[in-house]
């Protein structure tokens, strides 16, 4: 790598809109996130699953298959 022309690389203070705070390495100081592994649905275990089927149907009946 090239001397001089990379950013430097610090730690970062992570702070979630949920509250959950956590430090990280960046080339940022601060870090804002809207969501994080506490709070995202994907990472909870609360996602909404969308019946697929029924959207299958529904077209199908649309266009008469």
């Amino acid at each position: 790598m090239k001397k001089e022309i990379h950013a430097d690389y610090i730690e970062a203070q992570v702070k979630c809109s949920c509250g959950n705070e956590f430090v990280v390495q960046s080339t940022k100081k601060n870090i804002n996130l809207e969501a994080c592994s506490a709070c995202h649905p994907a990472y909870t275990g609360k996602t909404k699953r969308v019946n697929s089927a029924g959207r299958v149907d529904k077209f199908n009946k649309k266009f008469g298959l």
